[in-house]
């Protein structure tokens, strides 16, 4: 991908730009998006010998390259952002840490919590959307890394496949 611009090269790459949680007037803390979204695709697909993990199917990876395409709506990109940041402010209120300095049932909990409100239960829907893209899709996306999500399903690709992402 050529960046033409640094605003173009700051607008694509919010995944890796930080989010400040504070508390009270103080700075709590600092993290990126891609480092809870990261952590939160390791709570909803755990590792497994049954189904396949967040890292085998690089779902970070897609869902980066996803919300950098054109075609995703800056709503939709604002929505996940503003996700990361409230799971994290429920992080923080509740056990005075970010998400990702949790232990795994503290996660399980506030995702359990988060998945009763609206916000929390469309953003686990969206994130868990495009975990799934990740790991069905044709690998050319970027996700289902060694096909590992359409072995897992013992899934015959379809012929002629995409030589190069199309959309």
């Amino acid at each position: 991908m050529i960046l033409n611009s640094r605003r173009t090269f700051l607008k694509n790459s919010f995944l890796t730009s930080v989010v400040l949680l504070t508390c009270g007037e103080k700075l709590f803390a600092a993290v990126t998006p891609l480092q809870t979204i990261a952590m939160v695709h390791k709570d909803l697909f755990p590792d497994s010998d049954m189904i396949p993990n967040a890292d085998n199917i690089n779902a970070s990876y897609y869902l980066n390259s996803i919300l950098n395409h054109s075609r995703v709506t800056d709503e939709n990109k604002t929505f996940i952002r503003n996700g990361v940041k409230w799971l994290n402010e429920e992080s923080v209120t509740k056990y005075k840490k970010i998400y990702t300095k949790l232990s795994s049932s503290q996660r399980q909990k506030i995702l359990q919590e988060i998945a009763q409100t609206n916000w929390g239960d469309s953003w686990i829907n969206t994130i868990m959307s495009y975990l799934l893209e990740a790991m069905l899709g044709d690998p050319v996306y970027g996700g289902n890394r060694d096909e590992t999500g359409w072995k897992w399903l013992n899934h015959k690709s379809g012929m002629p496949r995409p030589e190069e992402a199309l959309v």
